[in-house]
């Protein structure tokens, strides 16, 4: 694939020179893709939505939204005229703050300003200042004619773009985070490259709704009651007015969100959406680079053809999952390689797929999500208190009386309903984390347990992600969870004094808890219902056993939904390198990477061009690295993303050679927790072309990784 690229290369600058009627002609030089005269606005892009909003560099930007290097490092928030009427502007400026901050460690001691930073060059010298980046941002739905999907798709192209050298880089967002999601994971990197970055929010985003109010988000980040807003909303619960207002008066002041109860199963379309999103930037392009080719000066021609773009498919976590899937999907040759960094990816794994560490068969690899998920809900609390989880960094609002009662309250049901063995705490948490580690959870990962599951991270993505594979409606409370604002207490119900609506597309992650609404058990003691941690003495044991439940009795919905998003790892030949920490404890390596890589050796075999980095020391969080305990443990990840990036982008401009699969040993800072001495490039040693005893082996479907 990469072969024929210096050919569109001369192809598509010579198309520049030629008249419009040879345009037709010219393009790409694969015979088998369609070559229109005119530039026109893929079918699947609602004409209407589209939006054109340039920046200059100073007042506003594509990377920091006007903020900056500085502003971007500042914890407080860039905050609002007028708190009750935000603006579109002040909404996306909010946006760009607090997703570009949760994927990258903004600590004082960490990388930010000094390894990665909008002030950082492409060589990892503090040359660019404030970092602000002009150029134009063009904003549109995707949707299949129903109103219903609304996917955010975004194309952000910088100044510096070279036209004649033509390059784009998708970042499709992580988790189920607004269409910025991935701005600091993927979009900084491309901008800086001068590249055009292609986002999607990948049909979840910030897509809410009030349901007391019957307020929803539109595109832009400002709100709207749902009979007006009608097909412009990002969305609304389908429930009909009569049994809203019945579940109003049972479950007060709820809360829909798109990936949650959109009943859609959005994951099903992520690499869609992710080639969508490329397809929409070679429209921009061509809109802002091809000449006219009508009388009127107001139509364009086709400069960039299918495959004519250096493109690299690039993102974290789900959004890394979704840049797989979009790889495995393209048929046209829209994709040139993949970088991605700890994907979230459920495989079609099959039996003779191993995963071996220091040449010990790992006993569960490849597992789906709703399986993983679900399981570690369950145990998390009780293997927090495990013997070998001893000292683990705490993350949590909760006092720690309240937390330490949760945990061996949870250990005791565990043991009550034959979950977990023991006479008493310490030896069922023991048990707990043996059968973490037996579900294929790593043994670095022990100490992430308490903040995985205390942070409300893994609670929160079971819920979320079990109502999406059960395409269940808001008003089924499923397995007896809801989504609210409470209390000081805990109390739902409760409404707030300000709608979080007015500031969701600017702070929302999509997946509650996310800005002041919270994860709610209905079936708690209370009536309304409260926080699912402090709803019931073991944190709302029956609500996860329930979720559980769903998986390991063959929930028929569950069992096809999540059979709709299995993918096989045959990536056609294309380049592609994958990134993970070996702590991760929220997508297991095991289940993800590891498991890719072997599933790719038996599709692909000698095709292959993949190769996987595995970070010791790396977990899924660098954000968490500012965090006491996180400091001193575990190193940035994001790091290794950008090494990646750059090797990838060497490889396809140069013809340098990918360095094989490898373990990559970084080093911890150590020191004092909460205040770690400041990382250096002794803690992050290279991406080898030579790894020797660190090198992963692959062959016959199994990866042996080494210890």
């Amino acid at each position: 694939m990469t072969g024929k690229l210096p050919f569109r290369r001369a192809a598509t600058a010579l198309c520049t020179t030629m008249s419009a009627i040879l345009l037709a002609a010219c393009g790409h030089g694969d015979d088998h893709h369609n070559n229109p005269t005119t530039n026109t606005l893929p079918s699947f892009v609602v004409s209407s939505s589209v939006t054109t909003t340039a920046y200059d560099g100073n007042s506003d930007d594509l990377l920091t939204g006007g903020l900056g290097k500085t502003g971007l490092g500042s914890a407080t928030p860039p905050s609002f005229s007028n708190s009750a009427v935000p603006t579109p502007a002040e909404l996306r400026r909010l946006a760009i703050w607090s997703n570009y901050r949760a994927l990258v460690d903004m600590s004082a001691n960490g990388g930010y300003g000094r390894f990665w930073g909008p002030n950082i060059d492409l060589n990892g010298n503090d040359t660019l200042g404030e970092g602000k980046i002009a150029g134009t941002e063009y904003l549109a739905y995707a949707d299949n004619g129903t109103g219903q999907q609304n996917v955010t798709l975004m194309v952000q192209v910088p100044s510096t773009f070279d036209p004649n050298s033509p390059c784009i880089v998708t970042a499709t967002s992580s988790g189920s985070r607004g269409v910025y999601g991935a701005i600091s994971a993927a979009g900084e990197w491309g901008l800086k490259r001068g590249c055009a970055v292609a986002y999607t929010d990948k049909g979840g985003g910030n897509g809410a709704h009030e349901l007391a109010t019957s307020l929803v988000t539109l595109m832009n980040g400002t709100v709207a009651a749902a009979t007006a807003a009608g097909t412009k909303s990002l969305f609304t619960a389908n429930v009909s007015s009569g049994a809203l207002s019945s579940f109003n008066t049972g479950f007060p002041n709820r809360y829909a969100f798109k990936h949650a109860h959109s009943q859609q199963n959005p994951e099903q379309d992520w690499g869609k959406n992710t080639l969508e999103a490329v397809q929409f930037a070679y429209w921009a392009l061509n809109q802002q680079f091809a000449p006219t080719v009508d009388s009127n000066g107001q139509q364009h021609g086709v400069r960039y053809s299918p495959g004519s773009i250096t493109t690299i498919a690039a993102s974290v976590s789900n959004g890394g999952g979704a840049s797989l899937a979009a790889a495995e999907q393209d048929t046209q040759g829209w994709i040139t390689a993949v970088v991605v960094g700890e994907p979230q990816i459920n495989l079609r794994m099959v039996s003779s797929a191993k995963v071996l560490e220091g040449a010990v068969p790992i006993p569960a690899a490849g597992a789906p999500l709703a399986d993983y998920m679900t399981y570690a809900n369950m145990l998390q609390p009780c293997a927090a208190v495990a013997t070998a989880a001893a000292g683990s960094p705490y993350l949590t609002a909760l006092p720690l009386a309240t937390t330490q009662a949760i945990r061996a309250a949870r250990c005791a049901s565990l043991a009550a309903g034959g979950f977990v063995s023991g006479a008493d705490e310490t030896s069922q948490a023991n048990d707990a984390l043996n059968r973490l580690h037996a579900a294929g959870y790593e043994t670095d990962s022990d100490v992430l347990h308490a903040p995985m599951w205390d942070s409300q991270a893994v609670p929160a993505v079971a819920v979320t992600y079990a109502n999406a594979y059960t395409k269940s409606s808001v008003i089924d409370n499923l397995c007896g969870f809801s989504f609210g604002t409470t209390n000081a207490a805990g109390a739902a119900g409760v409404a707030p004094t300000l709608s979080p609506m007015l500031s969701i597309f600017g702070l929302g992650n999509g997946v509650p808890p996310t800005s002041g609404i919270n994860l709610v058990y209905n079936n708690a003691s209370a009536p309304g219902g409260a926080d699912h941690r402090l709803a019931t003495a073991d944190a709302s044991f029956t609500g996860a056993a329930c979720l559980r439940a769903l998986w390991t009795t063959g929930d028929q919905r569950m069992q096809d939904n999540v059979n709709a998003i299995r993918v096989t790892a045959n990536l056609h030949g294309k380049p592609a390198i994958i990134v993970q920490g070996r702590s991760d404890a929220l997508v297991p390596v095991n289940h993800a990477s590891r498991a890719y890589l072997a599933m790719n050796n038996i599709t692909e075999g000698s095709k292959s061009q993949l190769s996987f980095y595995e970070v010791m020391n790396g977990q899924h969080f660098d954000a968490f690295l500012s965090v006491a305990g996180f400091d001193t443990r575990f190193i940035p990840v994001h790091y290794y993303d950008i090494q990646a990036l750059n090797l990838m982008w060497n490889h396809l401009k140069s013809g340098a050679p990918l360095p094989p699969s490898q373990v990559i040993r970084a080093v911890p800072r150590g020191g004092t927790p909460g205040a770690a001495p400041a990382l250096t490039t002794a803690n992050l040693p290279a991406i080898s072309m030579s790894p020797g005893a660190n090198a992963i082996q692959v062959g016959a479907g199994a990866v042996n990784v080494p210890k």
